[in-house]
């Protein structure tokens, strides 16, 4: 296992973003891998998702000391995120991680995930204000529609890496339109780190996870997103969500388009 100092230079430069944004790791990290150094889709995948179970770990603590998780609502999403997770692993490797048409694969579920990223990061003011006027479900259906929205994620995840943040947080918004959003975030922060743990180990089993890769990228991340997070409360927040949403759209047309 060695250093990679170009890998801590891009972990350090997504952590900044992610810290001044809240946008997941994920929608950043594994398309600056394909598409800026080559690494395999597969191993980009992998290696992001064991990346994220790290970093977001700390978040998570912290969201959780601040009473800003729901738990019942981690459970739910973990009900069908878990074996949809385990599942879409299992496919993966069956199906062959390292061939051709899985790396077409993983590019076109990654490319389609930004986009859904990217506009759920634009529609975020217009459906802060639907929400407003939503009532709620029974709990059975809200049961339900969370256990699914668990299990689309576990497999947009898996593929792509992406999907536990800004996708995820979009769905809760509609689904619990009593609760905070910050609540939310946290709950989603929360279900993010059992998720990509269990998906990132199964990448590590079959093979798809680069450990030096890894390393390098926590080891320049964590600062960047103390950085970003100081940063943060002096940006203008309408602004950085636009420009960020513009390059998730240029990204997940390249890589749709691959």
């Amino acid at each position: 296992m060695h250093f990679e100092p170009l890998y801590a230079a891009s972990g350090a430069a997504v952590g900044f973003i992610v810290g001044l944004t809240g946008v997941g790791g994920g929608s950043l990290m594994t398309p600056l891998l394909v598409l800026l150094f080559g690494v395999h889709p597969a191993t980009a995948v992998g290696t992001d998702l064991l990346y994220a179970a790290v970093t977001k770990s700390a978040g998570s603590l912290v969201h959780n000391l601040d009473d800003n998780v729901d738990w019942r609502v981690v459970r739910r999403l973990a009900a069908g995120s878990a074996p949809a997770a385990a599942a879409t692993i299992l496919f993966m490797s069956r199906a062959g991680i390292d061939s051709s048409h899985m790396s077409r694969l993983i590019g076109l579920v990654l490319g389609v995930a930004l986009l859904l990223t990217s506009g759920s990061i634009l529609a975020r003011p217009l459906l802060l204000r639907l929400r407003e006027r939503r009532g709620e479900m029974s709990d059975r259906a809200l049961c339900a529609a969370t256990v699914a929205l668990g299990a689309v994620i576990g497999v947009l995840v898996s593929i792509s890496s992406v999907g536990a943040g800004a996708i995820g947080v979009t769905a809760l918004l509609l689904l619990y339109p009593r609760m905070s959003t910050v609540r939310i975030v946290g709950t989603d922060v929360a279900h993010a780190v059992p998720l990509t743990l269990i998906a990132g180990l199964g990448h590590w089993i079959v093979g798809s996870v680069d450990p030096s890769m890894l390393l390098s990228l926590l080891t320049g991340s964590i600062p960047g997103i103390v950085l970003g997070a100081r940063l943060a409360p002096r940006v203008r927040e309408p602004a950085l969500r636009f420009l960020l949403a513009a390059v998730l759209i240029l990204v997940g047309g390249r890589m749709v388009a691959v």
